[in-house]
């Protein structure tokens, strides 16, 4: 029997949503499965993946072949990683003492990698925030001159024909 780690479709229409499962390959897709490993949400910002690390981890090492997109999350989340590191261990390239830290060295840069990604994204986002602001300012102060510029004409207007008033008025009153 072979074995898959795939995901089986949820939710309502355009609205996906995603069970992590481990399936017999002639399975349909949202059919019969052996085990659920956890849940992903491809709708959140950025996708939202859950799943047991541990169970997914035990799956790989006992031939279960994962799909495309279930190799991408698996890999994302570093159990690919520890499965590689595992099986240098038991070929003896390393001790599993140095397998550990190496995974935790790759997760860390992988933590530091995912921050510095969203401080970048934060620092984007304020700039285009402070540019978008200075383009308001600048329309603004374009419009406030433009009224200015219309009470002017109006006042310049005016003043000449109270003026004009004034001068008829004047010797009218002598």
């Amino acid at each position: 029997m072979s074995v898959k780690i795939r995901l089986t479709r949820h939710g309502k229409k355009g609205y996906p949503f995603y069970h992590i499962v481990v399936a017999d390959s002639r399975a349909p897709r949202d059919g019969r499965y052996i085990e659920r490993l956890g849940v992903y949400n491809p709708n959140t910002n950025p996708a939202t993946v859950e799943f047991d690390f541990d169970k997914a981890l035990d799956w790989l090492q006992k031939g279960a072949q994962p799909t495309d997109t279930t190799r991408t999350l698996l890999s994302k989340s570093g159990v690919l990683m520890k499965k590689h590191l595992l099986e240098g261990a038991k070929k003896g390239a390393f001790t599993l003492e140095v397998a550990e830290e190496k995974f935790q060295a790759w997760l860390k840069n992988k933590e530091n990698l995912l921050l510095a990604a969203k401080e970048q994204d934060n620092k984007s986002k304020e700039a285009a925030k402070k540019e978008r602001l200075e383009a308001e300012a600048k329309v603004k102060e374009a419009k406030a001159a433009a009224i200015a510029q219309k009470l002017a004409e109006k006042a310049a207007a005016a003043k000449p024909a109270e003026e004009a008033g004034e001068s008829t008025e004047a010797p009218a009153a002598e």
